[in-house]
């Protein structure tokens, strides 16, 4: 068990990744790798662990025209979603990075986002699940995996799922959600205002809340007056009724339309960023913590296996003392019961004078404990005997159980593997660390 060395075409692909992609791949490689991955260590330690994503997830809800569709085609400059005013989006798309341009369908899907699984669960929705792979490299979208929600609306609208069961579930996998409200549209969708409560509820902290479309939204009085009666509407639903409750303004950038609004798109993408940022950081530092809890626990098992042997060497010790009681009681008794019904000549021809002497002075005591029960109890005492010899052999057998031990071969393996994760996987994850601080610290700082 060992370091491995990068092979070529490893090296030629960390050339043209980001720091910040190659520290997340590598994080997730060292959960992963089939020989040596904390996770394949920590299984045999009866310790489960998640291997870290590679890329954060977004997740867009609002209704069927508020713009979630031409967000991700700006993000990417690349229009790999359709746009327009009618319910395109009735299924879910995940929008993702990869090495050339593809759409996959709801199995492919989940075999390429194998934590989607549990969506099986709820019917219907893996027939309207479908990825579209994009080769984009703009903005941090080699991090960021996009998940296009159904358009939203009220009324006699049916689905082919439970969307909203599908909506929560993916909000619980998402590190962002981000909720758009249409100026022009369906701002104040009953069914976006009760997603956007349930999942407030769950995780305030990732959820955002945008304009979108606000340079369609008349003139700055009227944008103020739609930016009002959508927080009105929010503050009224008791999960949502906050104070400092923020709504940026955002649009596609049109060179060919002019306005006046402010556009605060691009903070949206320094919240992408810094979401990644705090993954990055949340990763390398659960990398750690997951080692030092490998390390506690093989510390824990060798201990456990020398107290083991320890309990064993005293429980044999035991166990023989009262098995050999068990045995050596009743043959004494058995002894003074034969050599009182054997004549004095034989038992001396057979083991000489000064063997028989000292076998008669030896059982002495017997014969005496013997002599003082009267007859009359002999054969109760003969029973009572024969049930405490045999209670001392099973208390001998009870006593002497002993606990499972490692073997060899396994205690081996197991400090070979906690010096795997001390030397290898700690110092991976320290120089992971630096590379990722080197792009905003100076290296004398480090």
């Amino acid at each position: 068990m060992g370091s491995k060395r990068r092979s070529p075409a490893n090296s030629i692909d960390s050339a043209t990744v980001s720091v910040n992609e190659r520290v997340l791949k590598e994080c997730h490689a060292l959960y992963t790798d089939p020989e040596n991955g904390l996770i394949k260590i920590a299984k045999s330690l009866d310790l489960k662990l998640l291997a870290p994503r590679k890329k954060i997830f977004v997740m867009l809800i609002g209704n069927h025209s508020a713009g979630k569709s031409s967000f991700i085609n700006w993000y990417l400059e690349e229009h790999v979603q359709r746009t327009g005013v009618a319910i395109e989006t009735q299924g879910f798309t995940i929008v993702t990075s990869g090495k050339k341009r593809e759409s996959l369908t709801g199995n492919a899907s989940l075999h390429l986002f194998p934590y989607f699984k549990p969506l099986m669960e709820i019917q219907g929705v893996v027939g309207y699940l479908s990825t579209e792979i994009s080769t984009s490299k703009q903005k941090k979208f080699s991090l960021v995996t996009f998940i296009d929600t159904p358009g939203l609306v009220d009324g006699d609208m049916k689905y082919p799922f439970d969307v909203n069961e599908a909506i929560l579930w993916l909000g619980d996998m998402a590190d962002l959600i981000f909720i758009f409200f249409d100026p022009i549209g369906q701002a104040l969708c009953k069914r976006t205002l009760n997603l956007a409560e349930k999942l407030n509820d769950r995780h305030s902290d990732r959820l955002r809340f945008y304009l979108s479309k606000a340079d369609e939204a008349g003139t700055e009085s009227d944008r103020q007056r739609v930016m009002m009666q959508i927080v009105q509407e929010l503050c009224k639903r008791p999960g949502l009724n906050k104070c400092g409750f923020e709504m940026p303004t955002i649009y596609i950038p049109n060179s060919n339309k002019a306005t006046r609004c402010v556009n605060q798109i691009e903070a949206v993408c320094k919240d992408i960023e810094k979401t990644i940022n705090h993954t990055i950081q949340n990763t390398l530092n659960s990398l750690e913590k997951d080692c030092e809890k490998i390390s506690e626990l093989v510390g824990e098992k060798i201990t456990q296996d020398s107290e083991a042997h320890r309990y064993n060497l005293y429980a044999a010790f035991k166990g023989f003392l009262l098995g050999f009681l068990g045995i050596f009681i009743p043959a004494l008794f058995l002894t003074h019961f034969l050599t009182t019904n054997i004549s004095h000549t034989f038992l001396t021809d057979v083991l000489g004078k000064n063997g028989s002497d000292a076998l008669r002075i030896y059982l002495a005591p017997i014969g005496f404990f013997w002599k003082i029960i009267p007859i009359d109890y002999h054969f109760a005492a003969m029973v009572a005997l024969i049930m405490l010899s045999l209670f001392l052999l099973l208390l001998a057998k009870f006593v002497g159980k002993s606990k499972e031990t490692l073997k060899r071969k396994q205690k081996k393996v197991l400090l070979e593997r906690r010096e795997f994760v001390e030397s290898h996987v700690k110092e991976q994850k320290k120089r992971l660390y630096e590379e990722y601080l080197k792009q905003s610290v100076a290296d004398h700082d480090l």
